[in-house]
């Protein structure tokens, strides 16, 4: 949130291709007294836009839209506002947890199914701690999707991390997990003073690390190279691990 007070009142932005539906939930966020509109944009490309220069606390987001989708955009900013996604398909329950939105509307949207959702939002805001309260993360798993599913993967299990094109492989000891996704994703999920990145394709898991041989990390009997531009990072981490 923009200031440290506990907020009473969230800023909207509303981002669907459908002038309808615009003003159905233009209309929905008058009639509930803790939200204020601050517009609306055709497109998320004009989204992104509008997001650089005017405040917003919580995005109501069409997904489908042509030229770039509601969750391109989101994959585009650093620090988004809350969202809820709004979707005429019931499949983007996935999507909305791995992008961590707060709810997911389908259409047609019901005032009372919004007002829900938007409650949930400000409930969201009002529990997010402060800057000077925030506390490290405290978890010790994240959730990656696989196929259809989401499997639950815990940081002291992961051996190491392996890019292969569009997807990234997970290794667990003897289980390999296959997921689509990018290196960066990944390693935004797992926790920095365990991971480090040794290789553009590659992170590993600092507790597995058996030696360091020929500029390579060794982890299970397996060598796995360490880029010129990393050399320095790995030994330093090593150093204080």
């Amino acid at each position: 949130m923009p200031n440290s007070a506990v907020p009473t009142t969230l800023r909207c932005l509303v981002v669907d291709d459908d002038p309808l539906a615009i003003q159905v939930i233009q209309s929905c966020i008058i009639h509930t007294d803790f939200l204020e509109s601050a517009g609306s944009c055709s497109s998320a490309i004009e989204a992104a836009a509008t997001l650089r220069t005017t405040p917003v606390d919580l995005l109501f987001l069409d997904v489908d839209m042509p030229e770039m989708t509601g969750l391109d955009l989101l994959d585009t900013l650093t620090e988004p506002p809350m969202v809820v996604l709004v979707t005429s398909s019931r499949d983007y329950a996935v999507a909305a947890f791995e992008h961590r939105v707060v709810d997911y509307l389908v259409k047609p949207v019901a005032y009372a199914r919004f007002l829900k959702a938007a409650q949930k939002a400000l409930e969201t805001a009002q529990a997010a701690p402060t800057p000077a309260a925030a506390a490290p993360a405290s978890t010790d798993h994240t959730f990656v999707k696989v196929d259809s599913k989401l499997v639950r993967v815990g940081f002291d299990d992961v051996h190491y991390v392996e890019a292969l094109g569009d997807y990234v492989h997970i290794v667990l000891g003897q289980q390999k997990l296959i997921v689509y996704s990018t290196m960066r994703a990944v390693e935004e999920k797992f926790p920095a003073q365990q991971f480090v990145r040794i290789h553009r394709s590659t992170i590993v898991n600092l507790r597995y690390v058996q030696a360091i041989d020929d500029n390579a990390v060794v982890i299970d009997g397996k060598h796995l190279p360490i880029g010129q531009t990393y050399m320095r990072d790995v030994l330093q981490r090593l150093n204080k691990f």
